[in-house]
């Protein structure tokens, strides 16, 4: 069983919390880690650029002038895509789909990989409860400067009945909460800092120990 230390509000340290090696052992595979990065960021991704096609822009069902006899050159439609005001001609399209997919399994060992980096760049941090006794921002700065992180990049990882502390945490800059049972691969790589209380361990390992 790996164990880490576990702190209380204070900083100090109060005992040791057992963690599940399956879990928060695992040998990472930077490969694995940077694929479900990007399927997560293209599955993310908007389609904001788009364009109308000729048949998309409004107007032009009346031909302009007769087929023969002005001299000019033929032309069907005023909005044809060599005219001002025509449509466009391979532009980017509304119905573009970046959406990509990445085996279950394989997905959730790319969080279990980030998980155990926090281990050994010993980054990760266990507290036992963060209930304020005043529910203010003002409270849970004290705590997080007790712990050693009022100048770093952290994620917060709650428990279900934690929701409150996501709440005092919105003000400030440097800090991200999220729920235990939703890991992601982007949030894990993009805050070098991982601060999870009791509850919070045991709910990951619940969500991610299944087979």
């Amino acid at each position: 069983m790996l164990k880490v230390s576990l702190y209380n509000q204070e900083g100090k340290v109060i005992g040791e919390q057992d963690l599940n090696p399956a879990i928060w052992d695992v040998k990472a595979k930077p490969g694995l880690v940077q694929e479900a990065l990007r399927v997560q960021m293209a599955n993310a991704r908007q389609v904001l650029a788009s364009v109308k096609t000729r048949g998309e822009v409004r107007g032009g069902g009346k031909k302009p002038w007769k087929q023969k006899g002005t001299g000019r050159a033929r032309v069907g439609s005023i909005r044809s895509p060599i005219w001002r005001g025509g449509g466009i001609i391979f532009g980017p399209s509304k119905e573009r789909n970046f959406t990509l997919k990445m085996n279950q399994k394989a997905h959730r060992q790319a969080i279990l990989m980030c998980l155990s980096d926090k281990i050994v760049s010993q980054n990760l941090q266990i507290v036992d409860n963060l209930n304020m006794s005043v529910a203010k921002t003002k409270s849970l700065v004290g705590v997080l400067k007790n712990l050693g992180f009022q100048q770093k990049k952290l994620l917060v990882a709650l428990a279900k009945n934690e929701k409150e502390v996501s709440k005092l945490g919105k003000n400030l800059p440097r800090l991200q909460t999220i729920s235990s049972s939703s890991l992601n691969v982007k949030d894990l790589l993009a805050y070098p800092s991982l601060l999870v209380t009791q509850a919070g361990v045991k709910e990951i390992e619940a969500v991610y120990g299944k087979k």
